[in-house]
């Protein structure tokens, strides 16, 4: 436990690698993956590569931690001896996880609890919750100067990243602002990302595979650029191939940026986002 007393807490569409999670203490808020036969805890009892591999023949949908599951881990991290907590969750654009977890903190008494909208999705969110495990257990900085860095953060945080298919993001409703038809024809691949809202957008077109993965490159050297220095997280969803080709071309092509987060998506995006993804996060610092 660090000084301060102050946990982090995140939910599992952050994708925050076990690796930081093991380091930081960083507590783990599993979203729920319900297949007709049963309901598996995401991160917990059921891994991505057991999704992909079931992909084909269930499509499984995810639903929200009840109020109960927030609870019992706020006691956890109570009986941990930590007084105070932040909590990191994906936009509230594309899931209810940030209203559920703060309506159960503004009832839970015995920890102060501050919950995130980070406005972003999968590892835009989770190089926000790693920064602040930084921020706490390595420079110790105290809750209130905390609260104002982590709102700073939101906006300088941003992940890019291309899919072989939208049919996923189509099935499960979350589509955005992206138009389905227009990664269905032509092998126009679109770049998506979060807008301010917290919403998927189009940033960005490009014919074929190989194309958008080099787009994505670009509009994350782009962002990155607009700071002194950046993070950089490469991620992939059943690419693990392609991931590693783009880390080598994203740190030879982002000078400003270092590549200190790299991993597969948990299953919670994965279901959403279909095998094959490519994405780069990048934090401005």
């Amino acid at each position: 436990m660090n000084d301060q007393k102050i946990a982090v807490m995140v939910d599992s569409g952050t994708d925050v690698p076990p690796n930081y999670r093991e380091k930081y203490g960083i507590y783990w808020l599993p979203l729920l993956i319900n297949y007709s036969d049963r309901q598996y805890l995401d991160g917990v009892d059921i891994d991505p590569h057991e999704m992909y591999r079931r992909l084909p023949d269930e499509i499984p949908k995810t639903s929200l931690p009840d109020g109960g599951m927030v609870r019992d881990m706020f006691d956890r991290i109570m009986a941990d001896g930590y007084e105070k907590v932040l909590v990191v969750t994906i936009s509230s654009g594309l899931s209810g996880t940030y209203n559920m977890v703060r309506l159960t903190a503004e009832e839970y008494e015995g920890l102060e609890i501050f919950v995130l909208d980070s406005r972003n999705i999968s590892i835009g969110a989770g190089l926000i919750a790693i920064r602040a495990a930084q921020m706490i257990n390595d420079e110790g900085m105290k809750w209130d100067e905390l609260l104002l860095r982590v709102r700073h953060e939101v906006p300088r945080s941003k992940v890019f990243f291309c899919l072989d298919t939208l049919k996923y993001l189509q099935k499960g409703g979350r589509i955005g602002l992206v138009s389905a038809m227009l990664g269905m024809s032509l092998s126009i691949k679109p770049v998506i990302s979060c807008n301010a809202d917290g919403v998927y957008y189009t940033a960005a077109k490009a014919f074929g595979r190989q194309r958008s993965i080099q787009k994505v490159i670009e509009l994350a050297a782009e962002f990155a650029s607009q700071a002194s220095r950046s993070e950089l997280a490469v991620m992939n969803g059943c690419a693990e191939e392609e991931g590693i080709r783009t880390r080598n071309k994203a740190e030879a092509f982002i000078v400003n940026g270092t590549v200190t987060v790299t991993g597969q998506i948990g299953s919670a995006m994965g279901i959403h986002t279909g095998p094959g993804l490519i994405g780069i996060g990048v934090l401005q610092r």
